[in-house]
């Protein structure tokens, strides 16, 4: 962080940049959901040394299991730990069968292992049977729990949503809750904004391209659209599907008057494999939407509502779950094969898979380029450099010595491939050029 005034200052001009650098200290982070849905995983221990090899450092499991969470001791990963729908109806009815299942499933191994978070249920207005009046009760009880066992300000509570909570949701500025869970709702939300916790939701643009390809464009679903939605109401505009699902609940919970409240998305991502009718579900668009995701996610962009807002994500999942009923791609969201293989390549860091032997930053979207301009000072350039290859999460890797890239070693040509590195990934944006003033906007090909 030495010489952030300086850094500052030089990039004065670009506002957006100021924005990504003075949130870097308490930005969005990245979690991977685990789910255990098969037959064939491998065992808990060799998830964390997977988990821990690919740096991830934020995890959600559905349930309490005991092996992994031994597994995570001293791991410095975070885990969001479930109480799943099954456990509903007794741990809401007594206090005992909840002081119960903390004293053996968790204080044991807390804080060796890291817990932050406790879901109770898991999409409870989706499940047979409307355990959802049970959700709210047992919620208090585990705060019970907590407060005897001294965890209420270290671990928060909460519980995950499909996006079926919503009885709109197009336009975004028109989002609300489906009026059948309003019995649910309201002691809900003053618990969420009691103990300061998140409103927990599941979000699948995937679903929303597949089950309605006419209205909803691939290219939107996964972060890759060229034209814009406008909101009608509200003069919003929105370039992916991620961000109107999203914007739709903050509207949904505005219009309650919960303004409050910091939204998790608990659950997203993309099958890399699919039924025959399910023709997007590949592992080049898995591939895209999730490196799309996560730049979007870690530069605290926010949505067109909430700018800069920031907002966890967690990628469902860490691998494909051969268990899971249903069409092919319900098995098919993994991020690694159960030989703990990836099934594409995803950097969890936000710099995306970088071809480092050819000179791949020199590709374009658009047929334009960002270099650096030769009248810039070398102070500017230098400051303007250290930022891209640092908060701005470009893989400067191929312009260190002895790299592909480093040739000609000269400020101004390393400057030009990370500057032209974050412009093609942040969407070849004018203010994606601007570095201060330092960069330049270039129709002839640098390479």
């Amino acid at each position: 962080m030495a010489g952030a005034g300086v850094l500052i200052s030089a990039l004065a001009t670009a506002l957006l940049l100021v924005t990504f650098f003075s949130g870097i200290c308490e930005g969005s982070i990245i979690g991977v959901c685990y789910g255990r849905n098969a037959d064939d995983l491998p065992t808990p221990d060799k998830v964390a040394q997977l988990v821990q090899l690919h740096k991830i450092k934020y995890l959600r499991i559905y349930d309490s299991n005991i092996q992994v969470l031994k597994a995570f001791a001293n791991t410095g990963v975070e885990l969001m730990i479930g109480i799943p729908n099954s456990d509903l109806l007794p741990f809401s009815q007594f206090q005992s069968n909840v002081d119960t299942w903390l004293k053996n499933s968790i204080l044991p191994y807390y804080p060796s292992t890291k817990i932050t978070y406790i879901t109770v249920g898991a999409e409870a207005t989706e499940s047979p049977g409307n355990v959802s009046a049970l959700v709210v009760p047992t919620m208090h009880n585990v705060l019970t729990a907590l407060r005897k066992a001294g965890l209420h300000k270290k671990i928060k509570i909460s519980t995950t949503h499909s996006l079926g909570i919503l009885s709109r949701s197009f336009p975004p500025s028109a989002g609300a809750f489906n009026s059948d869970f309003a019995f649910f709702l309201k002691p809900l939300l003053d618990f969420l904004v009691e103990n300061d916790s998140p409103f927990m939701i599941d979000t699948y643009p995937y679903y929303a391209y597949r089950d309605s390809p006419t209205n909803v464009s691939l290219e939107y679903a996964i972060f890759e659209s060229s034209t814009e939605v406008i909101d009608p109401n509200t003069g919003l505009i929105y370039t992916n599907m991620f961000d109107a699902q999203v914007d739709a609940l903050y509207f949904a919970l505005m219009a309650l008057h919960f303004r409050t409240i910091k939204i998790m998305v608990t659950e997203t991502g993309w099958p890399s494999k699919g039924s025959p009718k399910e023709t997007a579900a590949t592992a080049d668009n898995a591939q895209t939407y999730n490196t799309n995701l996560i730049r979007h996610v870690i530069n605290d962009t926010g949505t067109p509502a909430k700018p800069g807002e920031e907002i966890d994500v967690y990628i469902f999942s860490l691998f494909n779950e051969n268990r899971k009923p249903g069409l092919a791609s319900e098995r098919n969201w993994g991020l690694f094969y159960p030989d703990q293989t990836s099934i594409y390549n995803l950097d969890l860091t936000g710099r995306g898979a970088v071809d480092t032997t050819t000179q791949a930053n020199a590709t374009s979207s658009n047929g334009t380029w960002c270099i650096a301009s030769s009248t810039a000072s070398e102070l500017d350039l230098q400051n303007a450099l250290d930022w891209a290859c640092g908060t701005g999460n470009v893989d400067c890797s191929a312009i260190q010595p002895s790299q592909p890239c480093y040739l000609p070693d000269a400020l101004v040509s390393h400057a030009s491939f990370a500057f032209n590195s974050y412009y093609q990934q942040n969407g070849a944006t004018d203010v994606a050029c601007s570095f201060g003033g330092t960069g330049v906007k270039t129709n002839k090909d640098p390479s």
